[in-house]
């Protein structure tokens, strides 16, 4: 894991090692921001908390039912249709609601915002960030180096995400993909459960918050970090790496086990996935695992949208 004071050095070069004007959804680093969100209040909040932050930055809400593929679609085209070239894709939607709720697309809520929102923002996306001069990077906050049994809902995802990401990467080798753990940290995000179950975490972010919880401040640091080092390259042009590796950094290892091979699942400190997983990623692998993930995304695409690609 490297340390806050490490974080921090890469993160104070940003503003004069990356190009002025970076175009981002939902990420900000002296950009042009775009937050697709289905409230626009919610939305009115980050901006204000951004505007707070960097005044000097453009920030734009798109409204968007993300949870629907056909709303996504509509999301990116309104964004493909102002901007030519994305620097960073910073992808979050989650929903508190762990029950079996189906959408009007017949897809399970978790998995529809969880991993088919995500990879399908990823795939439209991707022509503006292969036409990047500098940095270009996906950025999903979920598991990352976490569990990955099929067993488990969370590992199940966690799996897809990063075959999903894996096939991305193959299809562009230029733009780089992390997937990543933040940690345990307390947000607003607790209080949007329900009943009991809001209870009962508002009880248990109190006690994480004082034992095991990442600061939100420190959290907030990391996940600046990550998406623009050039500790997580893509696989081609070295252009598009980040700021300059600091303090004794290296090229982090991806998911195939070597530095610099486009697709990295971390931890919240910033560490790659073990050994253990790596050998049990590449036995999925090897069984086909990211072809018949391509598939499956293709053909859920094509009955939601329209169109595999």
């Amino acid at each position: 894991m490297w340390s806050s004071h490490a974080v921090r050095s890469s993160n104070s070069l940003i503003s004069t090692t990356l190009l002025p004007g970076l175009v981002a959804v939902f990420v900000v680093v002296r950009p042009v921001c775009y937050i697709v969100s289905r409230s626009r209040e919610a939305a009115e909040k980050i901006i204000a908390e951004c505007k707070t932050s960097n005044p000097d930055g453009q920030y734009i809400f798109i409204k968007g039912v993300i949870s629907l593929m056909s709303g996504v679609d509509r999301a990116c085209e309104k964004i493909t249709s102002k901007e030519s070239v994305i620097n960073l894709l910073f992808l979050t939607p989650m929903v508190p609601d762990f029950n079996r709720s189906v959408t009007a697309e017949d897809l399970h809520l978790v998995t529809a915002l969880g991993y088919y929102a995500r990879m399908l923002f990823a795939l439209r996306l991707l022509p503006p960030l292969t036409r990047t001069k500098s940095l270009s990077r996906v950025f999903d906050i979920a598991a990352g180096a976490l569990n990955l049994s099929l067993l488990s809902l969370r590992g199940h995802l966690a799996t897809l995400t990063k075959f999903g990401l894996e096939s991305l990467a193959i299809r562009a080798p230029s733009v780089s993909f992390i997937q990543t753990f933040p940690g345990i940290v307390v947000t607003p995000f607790f209080d949007t459960f329900a009943g009991d179950i809001r209870a009962a975490m508002r009880s248990w972010s109190w006690l994480a918050s004082r034992w095991i919880a990442v600061p939100i401040e420190e959290s907030w640091e990391r996940n600046l970090f990550l998406p623009t080092s050039a500790r997580y390259p893509p696989a081609a042009r070295a252009d598009a790496s980040g700021v300059r590796l600091v303090d004794g950094m290296t090229v982090a290892r991806g998911i195939h086990g070597k530095a610099g091979s486009s697709v990295c699942s971390l931890g919240w400190g910033g560490e790659s996935t073990p050994e253990k997983m790596e050998k049990l990623l590449t036995k999925y692998r090897d069984e086909g695992m990211v072809d018949k993930v391509w598939e499956d995304l293709g053909s859920v695409f094509k009955r939601t949208t329209g169109s595999r690609q």
